[in-house]
């Protein structure tokens, strides 16, 4: 679930809109930070995908590397446009 925030003054919650100025000062307190939570897990999701691509290469080369290394045959070479 994720909550919206619009240039309107509105936000949504499950497909409902309410209005930020209906909000008591502490459920604005609590509606910015349930907004700072979202933004950094938005981020963290990013950088689990960044992390998760550079694992991936690593594993990627280091098996490459383990078959050139067994059979002697640079499998870059074999791949290369060049």
């Amino acid at each position: 679930m994720e909550v919206v925030l619009d240039m309107d003054g509105y936000f949504s919650i499950d497909g409902n809109s309410y209005r930020v100025s209906d909000l008591s000062d502490d459920g604005r307190v609590q509606l910015e930070q349930l907004l700072f939570v979202q933004r950094n897990l938005n981020l963290l999701k990013n950088k689990i995908a960044v992390m998760t691509k550079a694992k991936n290469s690593y594993i990627s080369d280091l098996k490459s590397d383990m078959v050139e290394s067994r059979s002697g045959i640079d499998l870059g070479l074999l791949f290369s446009d060049d």
